[in-house]
């Protein structure tokens, strides 16, 4: 005897309205969540093809106004969007050792000037923090949506699950009978809501834990990067103080 197919369409038409329900609010959740995964894929993605095109020009150019310039082509890398802070903020400085970068020799300075720029490279060094709080934040946007679906769904299916249940239940009850027959349409009809929750909710969960390893890793050659540059300008500072001495 030939075994039928399963008609889930016919099921989540004749469901309850309580179940239909909840699987309308799962659809919300997959939908939303395919989305975001899209979204922060193509995001990350980019991020780090464009950081590392960056970081090798950063370093084969060394010349921050060069970089500066260049970094308008970067505009999905985090890495280059933090060197421009703080390159801006070097220009704050007086005299700012990025003139170090464009000149083969560093011009001679005064001690208050000297030591104006080493008492600057701290809100340099405050304005890298705060930059890479701010990088890190746009990359984790929409992402902890993921962790909740992955988290909450399954217990939605679960809700719509036994609420089919009870109503099959109730159905025995008014049939006076509890045959197989009787009672598998209702019960299989509840148990979609539960097939339903757990397919949201593992893409979710994956794609959560992808997204955030990456971001891990941004975020620390970010951190790597925040101090190599701050080593270059206090490195340069230093032999500015020493030429000029």
């Amino acid at each position: 005897m030939p075994i039928q197919e399963i008609d889930f369409f016919y099921m989540i038409a004749n469901a309850s309205l309580m179940v239909q329900f909840v699987l309308l609010l799962l659809l919300f959740f997959s939908i939303t969540s395919w989305a975001i995964i899209i979204i922060k894929y193509r995001f990350i993605r980019t991020a780090f093809k464009e950081s590392a095109f960056f970081a090798e020009f950063f370093w084969e150019s060394r010349n921050f106004s060069e970089v500066f310039t260049k970094t308008k082509q970067f505009q999905g890398s985090p890495i280059a969007r933090l060197f421009r802070i703080g390159y801006m903020e070097l220009n704050k400085l007086p005299q700012t050792t990025s003139q170090a970068h464009q000149s083969s020799q560093p011009s001679g300075m005064d001690v208050s000037s000297l030591s104006a720029q080493f008492a600057g490279t701290d809100n340099i060094k405050r304005t890298l923090h705060r930059a890479i709080t701010t990088e890190t934040t746009r990359m984790t946007q929409m992402v902890p949506f993921l962790a909740t679906t992955g988290s909450t769904t399954p217990f939605i299916g679960l809700f719509g699950t036994v609420w089919g249940i009870m109503n099959s239940f109730h159905g025995i009850g008014l049939m006076g009978s509890a045959s197989l027959a009787v009672v598998a349409p209702g019960i299989s009809e509840a148990l979609i809501a539960t097939a339903a929750g757990l397919g949201v909710a593992i893409p979710a969960v994956i794609a959560f834990n992808y997204f955030m390893y990456k971001i891990r890793i941004i975020e620390s050659e970010l951190q790597s990067f925040s101090a190599d540059f701050l080593n270059i300008i206090e490195r340069d500072l230093v032999m500015i103080r020493e030429n000029g001495g």
